[in-house]
């Protein structure tokens, strides 16, 4: 059976750890009907769950695709549609209600994930805009894959901030808790990883704290990243002392990381990482497990299509 071009195929991602989960999905899914909004949805169940809904949406006609979760989810939806079997991916328009631990991409664009209306309502006003998606190409031993991303790469500090983000989400059951109390216990803790890249054919060797690699604002690591200007951020983290730490801290928040002396920035399209010893890997909030040098990360201009606010 054909599905009518208007009808939108919603994928709804439980918030880890939320209580209300369900009465979450039951509010944001009365006020689509409320709109008299045409949609199927599906609950995503477990890890990879979102990227084979995705991917099954797309293959079977659905063209206005709509993540109900957070920045993994977002990246799953996208790699699904990506691995997809439609020609034409733009022509499948991917929107977005934040519901998640990790909401950075979806803040980049103004949603705010207390107000689910607001973000319905964008939708379905329907305004697009061509984005640019990242490549993360490695070789598993096997073959060689590529996995797509949408805000950042993170290399070194940000992945284990990820990652103890996610084991401390379940204890504290605050997402805001758990991020800063990751975020205070790697960063004081201060550990570099040997690395070895190349960036605007320039090897970069040594000890760095982090590494960033943006196509969007990443977090607050690459700030001047654009979604949509074929060009990827890069910010290399060198070790701080105490009181550099400190006032780094609070530059990042203020967006203005760039203009500390530890951090040396670039802009380029294409990024190698050859080298980097113990450093996890994470891509919009996923920890990366396979181990494979070196990594080549690029971009594809204009590759997938976002609903924006006005």
């Amino acid at each position: 059976m054909a599905i009518e071009p208007i009808r939108w195929g919603v994928i709804y991602n439980p918030k880890a750890g939320s209580r209300n989960a369900q009465k979450r999905w039951k509010d944001i899914r009365g006020y689509m009907e409320h709109c008299d909004i045409q949609f199927d949805y599906v609950q995503s169940e477990g890890f990879g769950s979102v990227e084979r809904l995705a991917r099954t949406m797309a293959n079977n006609g659905y063209r206005t695709i709509v993540v109900v979760g957070g920045d993994g989810a977002i990246n799953d939806a996208v790699n699904g549609i990506m691995n997809s079997d439609v020609r034409n991916k733009c022509e499948i328009a991917l929107g977005i209600i934040p519901n998640g631990i990790g909401n950075d991409f979806a803040k980049y664009w103004g949603f705010d994930s207390s107000d689910f209306k607001r973000a319905v309502d964008v939708l379905k006003n329907r305004r697009l805009r061509k984005v640019d998606v990242g490549t993360f190409c490695y070789y598993n031993g096997e073959t060689h894959l590529t996995r797509y991303f949408m805000n950042a790469v993170y290399v070194g500090l940000g992945a284990r901030i990820v990652r103890i983000t996610n084991e401390t989400k379940r204890f504290w059951g605050i997402p805001l808790m758990s991020y800063l109390s990751s975020l205070f216990l790697v960063a004081f803790e201060r550990k570099l990883y040997r690395m070895h890249l190349k960036v605007n054919d320039e090897h970069v060797r040594g000890r760095l704290m982090a590494v960033a690699i943006g196509s969007a604002k990443g977090y607050g690591l690459t700030p001047s990243a654009v979604p949509y200007n074929g060009w990827l951020d890069v910010s290399l983290v060198y070790r701080p002392e105490l009181k550099q730490l400190i006032s780094g801290l609070w530059m990042l928040q203020q967006g203005r990381l760039l203009n500390h002396k530890i951090v040396k920035p670039y802009r380029t399209k294409i990024v190698k990482i050859l080298r980097a010893q113990n450093a996890e890997i994470s891509l919009d909030g996923r920890i990366w497990f396979d181990r494979h040098f070196p990594i080549e990360i690029g971009i594809l201009p204009e590759a997938m299509t976002l609903i924006i606010p006005n």
